[in-house]
């Protein structure tokens, strides 16, 4: 190659780059001095506010993520805008769901949280999704007992979930303690209430045909799985409590 050649491939590709650095007006790496430069904490669009903060735990549309789906229209007709917003502000101590509000040491406004509830609502809520339903409460009015959950779970969600609850033909183990070591008993409980109909687990309506759970199995189910959560989750259960029956 002649070293006229040569310095003219210099000089494109130094024309290139100039370019895509915003012209000769611009110092590389640098924007332009007309670009707009939003700050983080003044977004209020909700399309972006969930997909950076929300979508990589409940989905991109709000269900089908690891986490609940939070676009169910029945889970957004149970949860109030106070509860939900008071999840997305503080997160839940002890699981995978962090604290996003600024006076929790996350990073968005309380503006921005609204507009996230807001667009919950407005893209995913059916207002007549529980029309001449009485549903349980989203949080519980009193403690359930294990024991009667324990018979709870052998109707509502044996079936599924196998006969103690360490998983069966149709669906996973729901006391394995890695999960339960993730999920609060609030969490449990607006499982039990909203099901993961992605998944093809029905909500507290659907698990018997015609005999919906009363809030107070969704209460005795969410204090039977409580019980089985280890003090150390994600450590192999020890051999004294295996057979002291912690299990069953």
């Amino acid at each position: 190659m002649s070293r006229r050649i040569l310095l003219h491939v210099v000089l494109t590709l130094s024309t290139l780059a100039a370019t895509a650095c915003g012209g000769r007006d611009a110092a590389p790496g640098r924007p332009l001095a007309n670009a707009q430069v939003i700050r983080p904490d003044a977004i209020s669009d909700f399309t972006v506010l969930y997909a950076k903060n929300c979508s990589g735990c409940h989905g991109l549309d709000g269900k089908g993520g690891a986490a609940i789906g939070i676009g169910d229209p029945v889970y957004l007709a149970v949860a109030d805008d106070a509860a939900i917003i008071h999840v997305i502000s503080d997160g839940r101590k002890g699981t995978s769901m962090p604290a996003f509000a600024q006076h929790s040491g996350g990073m968005l406004t309380d503006g921005q949280i609204n507009v996230i509830v807001a667009g919950m609502r407005s893209h995913w809520g059916k207002p007549d999704v529980l029309r001449n339903t009485e549903p349980p409460p989203y949080a519980a009015q009193a403690p359930g007992d294990p024991k009667r959950g324990a018979a709870a779970f052998s109707i509502y969600c044996a079936s599924c979930h196998g006969a103690y609850g360490r998983g069966g033909k149709r669906a996973s183990s729901v006391v394995d303690g890695s999960y339960l070591g993730l999920v609060s008993d609030q969490g449990l409980r607006s499982i039990v209430i909203t099901g993961r109909p992605e998944l093809g687990a029905p909500d507290w309506r659907g698990d018997v045909p015609g005999k919906p759970m009363s809030p107070q199995d969704v209460s005795d189910v969410v204090a039977w799985l409580s019980v089985q959560r280890p003090q150390f989750p994600g450590q192999p259960y020890s051999t004294a409590l295996q057979s002291r029956g912690r299990l069953q």
